[in-house]
């Protein structure tokens, strides 16, 4: 009998090790396009419907009271979902439990919108189709779309329950914009499971029908930036006698930007974004203190800690140089990580994804967005995915940045928003390689 090698059992196992990782990947979808087509295609009215009644009744981070009745209602009509509210929050979420073996799937959207007062008219200066009626409150980031996709997905889901297996919790966060939901809520579901967290967000930079789907980092983390430059007020007429931090606000200011360029790794990315500086009263009365306020974003968490200690060390000095002091608000850090996409399950999501879209499924880094996500801190609970779903339509003015009097959406965009939640929830495979 002829020996066998022993380097070939080895090549063997680890080829079926290198496969059975990449299983969830490759796997044919349990559920086929000519299976879920149809059941998306069936919500297009309710899911326009939805979107119209919450964007025209929105309501602030923290207030969201309304919505949450009228979430909590739609869900209750759906299917068998088990609500469930969050202490200290007006987010809540919803179980539906298939009783039979297979994965914990979240799904998540945000509930809030933004105090502005919307414009009737669009980026691209035509009459936009509905127009908030909560007078300086709008949802001016896109929320009422998330919020629709969930809801139409949480109605297919129960109409497939007996097909599905696992549970599937989906996410209600309050207060996305001002991050006052989002550690109740991680709190709250720390009891589960989870294999997957998904979620999406609809995005101006990216085409309508279109669907960035890509792994690693795809959104920026955030930290604040809120000190006080002081000094001593007085008399506008002798700047001798007092400590004026107006000038040195003024000069840590032009300090910063110089630093940004002669301080930093300049192979990481690391924006500075002064918003505010406030200080004085009066055209003659000099102050006693200066307040300079912005955001730093960034796609490195150590690099974002590092841009702090830029701020202080410079701040500080200089401020010295003008007889003045600073001090810091303790909203000073790193609120957000950045959003990092799972590589396999985000691959696996393109891949279903894909097949029920074609040619909808673009990747690459040009859409990678400098804005930042309390999605990104679902991380610790399990890994994520988060889906942009494209709403840049030039011939119907759907232009406008996100956060802006103007911005709107292209409802049709609707559509290919709730097919990649859909196919991700009903044909998601973990890995058994997977320790979360």
């Amino acid at each position: 009998m002829k020996r066998i090698p022993l380097f070939l059992p080895l090549l063997a196992w680890a080829l079926l090790t290198n496969f059975a990782s990449l299983a969830p990947l490759s796997a044919k979808p349990r559920f086929a396009l000519k299976e879920l087509l149809p059941l998306v295609n069936a919500q297009d009215d309710y899911l326009r419907d939805v979107r119209r009644h919450l964007h025209l009744h929105p309501e602030l981070g923290g207030q969201e009271l309304e919505t949450a009745r009228y979430l909590k209602a739609e869900l209750q009509k759906a299917g068998p979902y088990e609500l469930h509210d969050v202490a200290g929050s007006t987010g809540f979420y919803a179980v539906l439990d298939t009783h039979r073996e297979g994965p914990t799937i979240g799904l998540r959207t945000d509930i809030d919108g933004l105090p502005i007062l919307e414009k009737p008219t669009n980026g691209g200066g035509k009459a936009k189709r509905w127009v908030s009626q909560n007078p300086n409150v709008t949802q001016g980031c896109g929320h009422d779309a998330h919020m629709a996709i969930l809801l139409s997905t949480a109605r297919i889901l129960a109409q497939l329950k007996e097909k599905l297996t696992g549970r599937y919790v989906l996410i209600f966060e309050e207060g996305e914009e001002t991050n006052t939901g989002i550690r109740p809520m991680i709190a709250a579901l720390r009891k589960f499971r989870f294999d997957v967290i998904y979620g999406n967000h609809v995005s101006v930079a990216v085409p309508s029908g279109q669907l960035y789907v890509q792994e690693g980092p795809i959104m920026a983390g955030m930290a604040t930036l809120a000190f006080h430059v002081n000094g001593q007020g007085g008399h506008a007429s002798r700047p001798d006698k007092v400590i004026n931090p107006i000038p040195a606000a003024a000069e840590i200011v032009g300090a910063l930007g110089q630093a940004w360029q002669n301080q930093r790794d300049i192979t990481q990315t690391v924006t500075l974004g002064i918003a505010q500086i406030e200080g004085g009263k009066a055209y003659n009365v000099l102050p006693n203190s200066v307040f300079v306020g912005g955001t730093m974003r960034f796609f490195n968490r150590e690099e974002g800690e590092k841009a702090i200690d830029i701020v202080k060390r410079v701040s500080e000095n200089v401020a010295a140089a003008h007889r003045c002091t600073v001090n810091y608000d303790s909203v000073m850090q790193v609120n957000l990580p950045p959003v990092v996409n799972d590589t396999l399950y985000t691959r696996q999501a393109r891949s279903h994804i894909e097949e029920l879209f074609p040619h909808h499924v673009v990747t690459g880094t040009d859409y990678v967005w400098y804005a930042s996500e309390t999605f990104a801190l679902y991380k610790q609970l399990a890994p994520t995915v988060f889906v942009h779903v494209g709403i840049r339509n030039e011939q119907l003015g759907t232009t406008a940045a996100h956060h802006t009097d103007q911005f709107d959406l292209d409802d049709d965009a609707l559509h290919y928003g709730l097919g990649a939640m859909l196919t991700f929830a009903v044909n998601f495979q973990p890995s058994e390689n997977r320790n979360h």
